[in-house]
């Protein structure tokens, strides 16, 4: 967090699961959360990264968020990992659906094995969390659920079809379990982030020219990092965003 960053109270102690937490985006929302007081779950394969990002949080005088290494495309042991955490800290009030990955193809070489494993990667884990961790939400008497959508596909984006077919259905996802959970007081909205400068963005396609092009089409000219998603995340975590819900919240600088 920065200085003039905001605190949410009701953030202090809630527990909060995230997907793909060890690195990127990811990464800034367990960090964020921690500096609000959270009790902070999250999964993800890369063991190396996640252990010493929970390390760094913990040398700050943070509650240690706790690390579950999964592969999300294994629905059991997924669904096992968010139980796992609701029984260490009592329950889960805020799911962080953030686990994707952008890996570029060619449409003509796509096999049946590989779109359903793109879909896997992108889209169906974020169903069958929620499917998972709702019922404790409903316990609680509400929570507030964050799927994470790409601004790709609003763009026309090419050379990732798989990719952008998963993301797109995560806004149909979103608006459907709004629907179905709000009664029980549980907000579902979608985050669409845009080209956002993890070091594996920074590493594969950020070259001066895409730079500059991308600075051209936004309306505000800084290109985007990590902590620009979390403060956002927070915010509809929060008890400050108690009556949205169904929303798509675009954080891409005024791109799309």
């Amino acid at each position: 967090m920065q200085p003039n960053d905001a605190n949410y109270p009701s953030l202090r102690d809630k527990v909060v699961f995230v997907s793909g937490g060890a690195t990127g985006i990811g990464a800034s929302h367990v960090a964020h959360f921690a500096a609000q007081g959270a009790q902070v779950a999250f999964v993800d394969i890369q063991a190396a990264a996640a252990q010493a990002l929970a390390e760094a949080i913990a040398a700050k005088g943070q509650k240690k968020p706790l690390f579950i290494h999964c592969d999300l495309r294994d629905i059991p042991a997924y669904q096992a990992a968010i139980a796992l955490a609701a029984s260490t800290f009592g329950t889960i009030n805020v799911l962080v659906n953030n686990a994707a990955h952008d890996e570029r193809h060619d449409w003509k070489t796509v096999t049946v094995e590989y779109w359903e494993d793109r879909l896997a990667v992108n889209l169906r884990h974020q169903f069958f969390a929620i499917q998972a961790a709702a019922p404790f939400m409903q316990k609680n008497g509400g929570g507030s659920i964050i799927n994470f959508g790409s601004i790709s596909w609003h763009l026309a984006m090419g050379g990732m079809p798989a990719y952008t077919t998963a993301k797109a259905g995560i806004e149909g996802l979103t608006r459907s379990f709004a629907k179905d959970l709000g009664p029980d007081n549980i907000r579902v909205n979608c985050v669409i982030p845009g080209w956002i400068l993890t070091e594996r963005q920074k590493t594969l396609w950020l070259t001066p020219e895409a730079e500059a092009s991308t600075l051209a089409a936004q309306c505000l000219k800084r290109m985007l990092v990590p902590d620009d998603v979390a403060r956002m995340v927070l915010w509809l975590a929060a008890d400050d965003s108690r009556m949205c819900t169904s929303q798509l919240f675009t954080v891409d600088g005024g791109w799309w």
